[in-house]
């Protein structure tokens, strides 16, 4: 395991890593059918997370779609929660809704929304250079004004291999998206590729950024599917979903680090995700908790 210097001295000093990092779920937007949630969902969502997890906080990845900022920002409030916004930056339309939303439902719920992600995985689908998705995050920034934190999620590599350098200047937030399961390692072998995709993108950032307390980092995205088919040598299951959610992302969360786990419920709409080898992988049992709420395995750190 490949450790920066920079995070290693942070964690030995306390510095980047507080006793205990946050635990936070991925949430969708729209019911099993397909059809967008309804404001009775979220609460539902909310009570269930409140139950089975010490989760407090969710992201979200497209403000206007679904009504989602709309609907979902009093519900957090009543149910404690804070809210991760999604900007959806790919279409100019989805741009320009998406940022509406943030604008107009934010400011009325402050204590509610944590963060506004401007893209999640743009620059992985290669949408955006780092160039043009900074441009974006400012333009938000400047959108929704002061005391809101903006970044963007992208996916580990993306990070790693120089492709965002530009957006660690302009971001107050960034979330790094880092699946053992598409790199298709085994089980024996996930918990290690995972803290070294980690270790490796938050060590090149803060060297960026020119300090470890300059941009707030985050796991957006990591999982296991407990349902459908062996991807390389990744394979899924309820055992290995609770293995991994136990030693990867409760130790990373343990370490004091942050982390996003996706996702809090299973999506059975969703059509199938095709990986880098362009094999066809089910993307409908990522969830942490069935369709209806109920806990595949127990979900306390």
């Amino acid at each position: 395991m490949r450790f920066s210097t920079l995070l290693t001295a942070a964690v030995a000093t306390g510095s980047a890593a507080a006793a205990s990092g946050r635990m936070g779920f991925a949430l969708g937007n729209k019911r099993s059918d397909a059809s967008c949630k309804e404001a009775s969902d979220y609460v539902a969502d909310f009570a269930a997370i409140a139950k089975e997890t010490t989760a407090r906080i969710v992201r979200i990845y497209a403000a206007s779609d679904c009504d989602v900022a709309k609907l979902i920002l009093p519900i957090a409030k009543q149910a404690g929660f804070q809210v991760v916004l999604g900007i959806w930056p790919d279409t100019d339309e989805s741009f320009k809704s998406d940022k509406a939303a943030v604008v107009e439902y934010a400011p009325k719920f402050k204590d509610q929304v944590y963060a506004i992600t401007v893209g999640s995985e743009a620059m992985y689908r290669g949408n955006f250079t780092g160039e043009q998705l900074a441009a974006k995050i400012r333009d938000v920034k400047s959108a929704v004004g002061s005391g809101f934190k903006v970044g963007t999620a992208d996916s580990w590599n993306k990070y790693a291999d120089g492709t965002a350098d530009a957006i660690v200047g302009a971001a107050d937030i960034l979330l790094c998206n880092a699946f053992s399961y598409w790199q298709g390692q085994t089980l024996a072998n996930a918990t290690g590729s995972f803290y070294d995709d980690i270790f490796q993108v938050f060590g090149r950032i803060q060297e960026r950024a020119g300090g470890t307390d300059r941009v707030e980092l985050w796991v957006g995205e990591t999982g296991w599917p407990t349902d459908g088919d062996i991807y390389q040598r990744a394979q899924p299951g309820v055992t290995e979903a609770d293995t991994f959610y136990h030693r990867a992302v409760c130790g990373m969360v343990d370490w004091g680090f942050n982390v996003f786990y996706f996702e809090a419920f299973d999506e059975e709409w969703k059509p199938h995700a095709v990986g880098e080898d362009g094999s066809i992988a089910d993307e409908t049992s990522w969830g942490a908790m069935t369709t209806d709420r109920k806990p595949k395995y127990s979900l306390k750190c």
